[in-house]
């Protein structure tokens, strides 16, 4: 989507979602011919002109200064999320880039996850543990985050049959394998937040040529991706509790805590953990043991049960 059609529609689905009285403005009884404010509302409780808020409901938004997106931010009611991909559309708007990266987008360099952080990994037990990419690409993870995701992994759906060595991503899977409704329980709700997660991405790299190519692949091949990725919502996901329905382990409920490494760029650390004696740990530990490797007698060279992936 071109970046004003983006910026023209995110704009115009904020403000279809409050409503006169959400904003404080009298309603009496009137027909409304739109859902949610006017333009020229929001443009009363921004504090600018009707025809300047038009302009920017139009997306021409360069040039707009922060203290007027914060205003307008404001107007529409926008949460963090919001507010963030907002002032990334302006921000990606005003780069003087914008028209040669549109014309010739570019592959990012090859996101490899560092020594370090795989040691990390593999020095977690106990613990669900894996590394992440704005794409929902799955780029590493440790024995039992491979034992908890190995349908994940396992799933040509989410890797693709025609891309071989590509990572395997969760966006795939779970709008594209059958299998992913019967891994979550709550997997509607978690097809929304991946999508909104998505979306927050796009604002942040529009010219990530693999992202486009992933939404437009699953915008073509997903009937509810393509329902959900036109509300434009945007969620940023940081903490919370996932249900899993294992094939192996039975029913987990699983805190998870996300770490954005600072010295990898677009690279995120996803742990899951379970609640101390609960019905979960349980299941946790036992999906540990299932797989762990056999022990073996005989000297070999150390190996390494991590996953580690690259991706363009």
């Amino acid at each position: 989507m071109d970046r004003k059609d983006e910026i023209r529609e995110f704009l115009m689905s904020r403000r279809a979602k409050i409503s006169p009285e959400q904003a404080g403005i009298p309603n009496y009884g009137e027909l409304r011919r739109v859902p949610g404010l006017r333009r020229e509302e929001v443009a009363q409780l921004a504090g600018v002109s009707t025809d300047y808020y038009t302009r920017l409901e139009r997306g021409s938004i360069r040039g707009v200064s922060d203290s007027v997106l914060e205003a307008v931010a404001s107007a529409l009611q926008l949460d963090d999320a919001e507010r963030t991909h907002l002032m990334d559309l302006a921000r990606t708007a005003n780069s003087p880039s914008r028209v040669e990266s549109r014309k010739a987008p570019r592959r990012p360099p090859q996101q490899r996850v560092r020594p370090g952080v795989l040691r990390l990994l593999d020095g977690m037990t106990g613990v669900v543990a894996m590394v992440q990419n704005g794409r929902s690409d799955v780029l590493a993870a440790n024995l039992l985050g491979r034992a908890l995701y190995s349908e994940v992994f396992d799933s040509p759906a989410s890797s693709g049959p025609d891309t071989p060595g590509r990572p395997p991503n969760q966006a795939r899977y779970l709008f594209l394998d059958p299998r992913a409704a019967d891994l979550y329980p709550d997997w509607r709700a978690i097809a929304a937040t991946t999508v909104a997660m998505l979306r927050l991405e796009t604002g942040r790299n529009p010219h990530d040529r693999a992202l486009n190519e992933l939404v437009g692949e699953l915008t073509t091949r997903s009937g509810l991706f393509a329902a959900l990725w036109a509300g434009h919502d945007v969620r940023i996901h940081t903490t919370g509790t996932k249900r899993f329905h294992h094939p192996v382990a039975g029913e987990l409920s699983l805190q998870f805590e996300t770490l954005h490494l600072p010295g990898d760029e677009g690279q995120t650390l996803f742990t899951f953990t379970a609640e101390p004696g609960s019905a979960s740990e349980n299941a946790l530990a036992f999906l540990a043991s299932w797989a762990a490797p056999p022990a073996d007698t005989t000297t070999k060279p150390e190996t390494s049960t991590r996953k580690d992936s690259t991706t363009q």
